[in-house]
């Protein structure tokens, strides 16, 4: 069994385990904040708790400006949220990073940020561009895909799916594992996407498909780890040769399998409507006292070195048009050819009530 270190892993392990602000900050020496005429200035970035990027691509915006970057990782992106909402009249950082789509009209809702419009917005698409007030800028994005076991469906002469309804029919039952949407982001995701192709009205609903997945035996798990590396053939004991997981999941297992291997066992399913687009943003919080250099960070985020360091660090897709994917995406990634993207308001005004329908569907 090829092992695979896939930086997921530390992903989800540090969604469930962190349960605060534990400010960390870049690595410099212990006299880096001092200078000849006192302490350079500090700029704080509170994020979820997988941001990263290299020490090299920070230091190059602190050289260049005279400051140091904190970071302050404060959970998953709802937990982080939380916190910065709860902050909100005395905020804890001079920006935040790591509001998605699926909690951006929470965000906005609260008042957190202020407008700023990026002139390297020319290089990020329109259609990750969600927010006309330019009070969150698109950093990322990524696709939740499902994923498949290539040696399975291909010992079997099965064909891998193409479409989420199939997933519900004979030749596939007992073959799916998912996440559950109330404790996973990658299951939001895939709710989100079910809801964006099969509706929430009408002769045939999303809640009707999962009752379907239901009867056809869908396996459901808490987090993404338990599911791809409990559960999912590909990489574990497990018997699911289908997984909930990310277009950018195949490249990462040519990337940190071992022994190395040239191809990825696994390939993602990236046909229209299959797929759900998750958007990360970046925004400067109302509050701040270093205004100026907060809209310089955000300028860096969209720009090239820093864009092209996205990749390997987080496993998502830089937003700048002009940012050169590394050879392993280029190679082994497949992103989502008609990826669903629903309103964030839509999403804000209706999470929690999509989410309890689904577990009483799926669930008791």
């Amino acid at each position: 069994m090829t092992k695979i270190m896939h930086l997921f892993v530390l992903t989800i392990l540090l969604f469930a385990t962190a349960c605060g602000v534990d400010g960390q900050e870049t690595s410099t020496p212990d006299d880096a904040g001092e200078t000849g005429e006192g302490e350079i200035t500090e700029l704080s970035l509170m994020t979820h708790d997988s941001f990263a990027i290299s020490e090299e691509v920070l230091a190059e915006f602190e050289a260049a400006n005279d400051v140091r970057i904190e970071l302050l990782p404060a959970g998953d992106a709802g937990a982080a949220l939380n916190q910065a909402i709860l902050a909100k009249d005395e905020p804890l950082a001079d920006l935040f990073f790591g509001v998605d789509n699926t909690f951006m009209g929470r965000a906005l809702a609260a008042e957190l940020f202020v407008p700023y419009e990026t002139p390297t917005l020319s290089n990020v698409p329109e259609a990750l561009q969600l927010d006309d007030s330019h009070r969150l800028t698109p950093v990322d994005y990524g696709d939740v895909c499902l994923n498949y076991d290539k040696a399975y469906f291909e010992e079997n002469d099965l064909a891998p799916p193409t479409s989420l309804r199939q997933l519900t029919e004979a030749p596939y039952e007992g073959l799916t594992v998912v996440e559950n949407p109330a404790t996973s982001s990658p299951g939001l995701a895939f709710l989100l996407a079910t809801v964006g192709q099969f509706g929430t009205t009408g002769e045939y609903d999303f809640l009707d498909f999962w009752a379907d997945m239901r009867a056809n035996d869908v396996l459901v798990t808490d987090g993404w780890e338990d599911a791809y590396y409990g559960q999912f053939s590909a990489a574990s004991d497990g018997d699911r040769p289908i997984v909930v997981s990310y277009a950018s999941s195949p490249p990462a297992e040519v990337l940190f399998s071992d022994p190395p291997v040239d191809e990825p066992p696994t390939a993602s399913v990236a046909e229209p409507g299959t797929c759900f687009r998750q958007i990360e943003f970046v925004g400067i919080l109302a509050g701040t006292e270093q205004l100026e250099l907060a809209k310089a960070f955000v300028d860096f985020m969209l720009s090239v070195p820093f864009q092209e360091d996205i990749p390997l660090n987080m496993f998502v897709f830089p937003a700048n048009e002009q940012a050169v994917l590394p050879e392993v995406f280029q190679e082994h990634a497949r992103l989502a050819q008609q990826p669903v993207v629903l309103d964030p308001q839509l999403i804000d005004e209706n999470r929690e009530e999509w989410i309890q329908v689904w577990t009483d569907t799926v669930l008791r």
